[in-house]
């Protein structure tokens, strides 16, 4: 139940955030917190990670609906059964991710992106995020981690 409730929360906290975004950060308008570290601002991502296929929305829609309900179809497969805790993290992270994102592509076409980092690295500076993606990558890797511990 515990997971479960971890991917409803993490739905509606990146919903959240998303509409914040969309309502008090304009075109263009950054704004910096943690020291500078971080910058806030509003991205509408057409595209995947990098804006992958943003010329192709319909196959990238139908590419999403797709894994996301692998991912509900495993998830619920495991949620009952004992143990497996890093595998329900795993998939509940990767799932909560996946809604968020697909909800976004559903309902506006266009995934909501809000922060990006001031960092050395000039490439990572052009890059903005959103809270699920980190949550689709730790998923990623805590599922990779699980099937190599075996």
């Amino acid at each position: 139940m515990f997971y479960l409730l971890f991917v409803i929360f993490f739905v509606m906290l990146e919903y959240g955030l998303k509409t914040y975004a969309e309502k008090k950060l304009g075109d263009g308008q950054t704004f910096s917190i943690l020291k500078g570290k971080i910058r806030l601002c509003r991205y509408h991502n057409e595209g995947a990670f990098l804006n992958l296929m943003e010329s192709r929305k319909k196959v990238l829609l139908l590419i999403s609906l797709i894994l996301t309900g692998m991912i509900t179809l495993l998830f619920l497969l495991t949620l009952f059964h004992r143990g497996n805790r890093l595998l329900k993290l795993g998939l509940s992270l990767l799932l909560g991710g996946a809604f968020s994102n697909t909800y976004d592509r559903l309902k506006k076409k266009y995934v909501v992106d809000y922060f990006s980092f001031n960092s050395p690295f000039p490439a990572l500076n052009r890059m903005v995020f959103n809270l699920s993606d980190f949550a689709i990558l730790i998923g990623s890797l805590l599922l990779v981690a699980t099937s190599l511990s075996k």
